[in-house]
């Protein structure tokens, strides 16, 4: 009893086709029930001869299919006929409602077949569409395993190519490691990019939540866009850390970002930090400041200010 009960709900819920026994079963079950909900109203309207049927062939066909709604309507016509639960004789009248009945019958059949072929495309749609995301999923899931296995090999080739030259490895360790956090980053939300907020909170949060504030709502950045804005804000923290607002106990950033036309507006604002006296040469991180956006039709300009490192960034936003 539990195994029909179990066919009868995958089936009624479209996940499998019905065996003819249980299709046939249900259409007389269906049948069944019509013909005494005629004989009930035959109390009130003895005339009422096939409406009690519509139901019948309308449930029969919805899970049966085309045939099983066909035998219905077929059986349907045949038991307002022939059964008689008043005294009225059969006459023409009777065979022409029977001729319309069958008709409407008909489009009904045609109507819930149609439906029925048009769910399953969309049920077989779907299941293609969830079994490519998987594989997709895991083809990424490899690739991303492989990505951070070959950064760790980088950084541990260079580590030791560097050894006698600590200044230089200095120099590019914790771009390394940035690179890598913010990879770890886009892929949390499936590889697409990641949102600003999470991008900035996870380079400046080792320096403490309430040493910085972050102004602005809420922008997805594409992936390609988030690595170059990861590597400045690195930058740029590891700068404030060294020389800037994290170097002062009474420090203080402020980050504040809007979107106008497409086109991102990025204000990074150092307080209370000390007074900057002289500037050196360009070295590598300042290059990098100032290319890491001409692919996004952008720049970086940055002030020194008596009250600290005052930098404005600007770009265009990619669509996808």
């Amino acid at each position: 009893m539990t195994k029909w009960i179990d066919e009868f709900r995958q089936c009624w819920q479209g996940n499998s086709q019905p065996s003819l026994l249980l299709a046939s079963g249900f259409a007389v079950f269906c049948l069944i029930l019509a013909t005494g909900a005629r004989f009930g109203l035959a109390q009130i309207r003895p005339d009422v001869f096939f409406t009690p049927y519509f139901p019948a062939v309308f449930f029969a066909t919805a899970f049966g299919g085309f045939r099983i709604g066909v035998a219905t309507a077929l059986a349907s016509g045949l038991l307002g006929v022939i059964l008689n639960f008043s005294e009225a004789t059969v006459d023409p009248a009777r065979f022409a409602l029977l001729m319309i009945f069958w008709v409407v019958s008909g489009i009904a059949i045609w109507g819930v077949e149609h439906y029925r072929s048009l769910v399953a495309q969309q049920r077989e749609v779907s299941k293609r569409l969830i079994e490519e995301e998987q594989y997709r999923r895991l083809v990424v899931d490899e690739l991303q395993h492989r990505l951070k296995n070959k950064s760790s090999t980088i950084h541990a080739v260079l580590h030791q190519a560097l050894q006698d030259r600590p200044e230089v490895w200095q120099r590019i360790d914790h771009r390394i490691r940035a690179l890598s956090a913010t990879d770890d980053l886009i892929a949390r939300v499936d590889g697409y990019g990641c949102d600003i907020k999470d991008l900035l909170r996870s380079e400046l949060g080792p320096y403490g939540h309430v040493r910085f504030n972050l102004n602005g709502e809420q922008l997805f950045l594409p992936a390609k866009l988030a690595v170059s804005l990861a590597l400045i804000f690195h930058e740029l923290a590891t700068n404030a850390g060294k020389y800037g607002a994290f170097s002062s106990p009474r420090g203080f950033l402020q980050v504040s970002w809007t979107v106008d036309d497409g086109r991102l507006n990025v204000i990074w604002d150092e307080t209370e930090g000390p007074a900057v006296d002289s500037i050196g040469e360009a070295g590598f991180g300042t290059k990098l400041l100032k290319s890491a956006l001409r692919p996004f039709d952008g720049k970086t300009e940055i002030s020194y200010l008596k009250t600290g490192v005052h930098c404005t960034m600007q770009c265009k936003v990619p669509s996808g």
